[in-house]
């Protein structure tokens, strides 16, 4: 997965889950009676499990962390996107309809379609339409009383020379604005799209750690720093620097310098992506794309590339055979070692 550290808060909290909120006192698991002990008496068999007190502390513990740092705390993205879900499912037939250019292709006995992104090798033009998208949610639903850094200030430090309207901060930005801004810079860097999804959880990160909101004023700043700290961490040949202001000819070396080393702070040097938590923003971005009719480019399945799946999926078994009997050939061992410890006990 490669060496990349990750860490992000939202700004709201996640609620917990019906079945957490379940555990709590006086919820789930008791109702008022007159026989039980105290005027309690447990309910239905069906509806009195409760988890084990160490299981809640666990829960807990999930909830708490930034999603960017654990593998089942829910993405800020996802949280921010659901107040629009309902209504892009109401307009999700008329998105469709020919009239659009977008259509859905679905297998059938004779024919079966898939597409070429994969957890490990993403279509790279779909990845970054959805990290624009999850970009855009946390953009639109924003918690103002959040603060702001001057060093993403793009008033501050303008990444052009052109004159910054004065409502700048104001200015919600389109999604395809957004796709259009790391379009470009993934495209001129040659980044692949791996590094946006790590983009993603870097910028998720520093809005946890640092205790920020991503506006018009600062995204463009925020997301230029996560892809310049993505690329470095990720890709082999990072590019460096100066090579971004040769992309965004008016800004300097010194602020691109600064910017890096003010996001590194903030994210408390922690780079670390871990593998559960790639694949919980890869799959929550595939989410993201079919709750916003994003449509993955598939293909039909041919006859050799059913022959490469099929010479993968052996490799993949036979190694997972493998791995197991080595498993129970060290279990084995270990068990021998005890019996003949016991033996030679007892022969004594």
């Amino acid at each position: 997965m490669g060496n990349k550290p990750c860490s992000c808060i939202s700004s709201a909290s996640p609620k917990l889950p019906k079945a957490h909120e379940g555990t709590k006192r006086g919820s789930k698991g008791f109702t008022a009676g007159r026989n039980g002990p105290g005027g309690i008496e447990p309910e239905e068999q069906s509806n009195s499990i409760l988890p084990h007190i160490s299981e809640r502390e666990q829960l807990d513990d999930i909830y708490d962390e930034p999603p960017s740092d654990h593998p089942q705390a829910e993405t800020i993205f996802i949280l921010k996107s659901r107040t629009d879900v309902a209504e892009k499912r109401r307009s999700h037939h008329n998105s469709l309809s020919p009239e659009n250019g977008m259509h859905k292709r679905f297998s059938s006995c004779s024919t079966i379609y898939i597409d070429d992104s994969t957890v490990s090798q993403p279509n790279i033009k779909a990845t970054i339409k959805c990290v624009a998208l999850a970009v855009y949610y946390c953009i639109k639903h924003r918690e103002n009383d959040k603060r702001t850094m001057e060093v993403f200030d793009e008033k501050k430090h303008p990444l052009t020379r052109e004159r910054v309207p004065s409502d700048y901060d104001k200015r919600e930005p389109d999604h395809r604005h957004i796709y259009r801004f790391i379009r470009t810079l993934f495209s001129a860097a040659q980044l692949t799209a791996e590094c946006a999804i790590v983009t993603l959880v870097y910028l998720e990160r520093l809005l946890a750690y640092a205790e920020i909101v991503l506006c018009p004023a600062n995204w463009k700043r925020i997301v230029l720093g996560a892809i310049l700290l993505a690329s470095k961490v990720w890709d082999d040949q990072a590019v460096w620097n100066v090579d971004y202001c040769q992309i965004l000819k008016d800004i300097t070396v010194e602020d691109m310098n600064e910017l890096e080393r003010q996001f590194l702070e903030f994210l408390q040097f922690n780079i670390n992506v871990p593998s559960g938590v790639y694949a919980k923003y890869y799959f929550d971005l595939r989410v993201l794309a079919d709750e916003n009719n994003l449509v993955f480019p598939v293909e039909q399945l041919s006859k050799d590339r059913a022959l490469k799946l099929e010479a993968t999926s052996r490799v993949c078994e036979d190694n997972f055979r493998n791995a197991v009997k080595n498993s129970v050939r060290r279990t084995a061992s270990v068990g021998n070692l005890e019996i003949m410890h016991n033996t030679s006990v007892v022969i004594s």
